[in-house]
């Protein structure tokens, strides 16, 4: 059986490793300046991913630079709604000088957390993706909310799991506050992601294994050892012939 997984990872977000990351990526998440970012990154980082043949796709957060959009926010559908389409549109519109297609959406902090659990928040975000195009693809957690509205609006949508984070046995990310919630050892962080592209599952924190759809592997762009994380995974996919492409690729 043959195996085909897309790598994404956050970037225009303010941190250095945004042209070396690309070497390693299929799908770019570009802050649209309400988190991180402002129209001159959007638009450098969009040029970096058309050099690397990188999909790109808008990365909506809470107005919220302060808190890097990580703070909980309470706000009522159609403010999230509105939200959404406004940063989508800023990110299509520069696309559009570019002449490149936006090929998919993923929430950002707090927004994308929340979304995984209360389905009004989901739908908001997913009705904003679908107002503006709806061959848009709807990045989320696997067997959440968030899949199931954009699925229920007719978008299609790309399942996301985490190349340097651990699950719980109920399929859902340890928490961050917790000691064994970040992988940080090569080894085991390539050992997970095969077994998590291969078998379309995850060996929870317990030992138990989570059948867990994985589309699409996330790799953070943040850490001090992003850059070589991520060469890393992609070597190890493709030497197990490990096709990468973007969710959004025509097959």
């Amino acid at each position: 059986m043959s195996h085909v997984v897309d790598i994404n990872c956050d970037l225009g977000e303010g941190f250095p490793n945004d042209a070396e990351l690309m070497r390693y990526i299929s799908s770019a998440n570009i802050a649209c300046g309400f988190h991180a970012g402002d129209e001159d990154t959007m638009r450098r980082t969009i040029e970096l991913a058309i050099e690397n043949g990188v999909a790109v796709g808008a990365h909506p957060g809470y107005n919220d630079k302060e808190n890097f959009g990580r703070t909980a926010k309470q706000l009522s559908f159609g403010d999230i709604h509105d939200l959404v389409i406004d940063q989508i549109l800023q990110m299509k519109n520069i696309c559009d000088l570019f002449g490149v297609e936006m090929a998919h959406v993923k929430p950002h902090g707090a927004l994308y957390n929340q979304a995984a659990k209360d389905r009004d928040i989901a739908r908001a975000i997913a009705e904003g993706i679908r107002a503006i195009d709806s061959a848009l693809i709807f990045y989320g957690p696997p067997n959440s909310v968030m899949i199931e509205e954009a699925e229920r609006v007719g978008l299609r949508t790309a399942s996301e799991v985490f190349a340097d984070r651990t699950y719980r046995p109920d399929g859902t990310l340890t928490p961050r506050a917790e000691p064994n919630a970040l992988i940080d050892d090569i080894e085991t962080c390539k050992a997970h992601v095969l077994h998590m592209v291969r078998k379309q599952s995850v060996i929870a924190t317990d030992g138990t294994v989570v059948p867990m759809k994985a589309d699409t592997i996330c790799i953070h762009g943040d850490g001090a050892n992003a850059v070589e994380f991520a060469s890393i995974i992609h070597q190890t996919l493709t030497d197990k012939g490990i096709e990468i492409r973007p969710k959004s690729a025509k097959t």
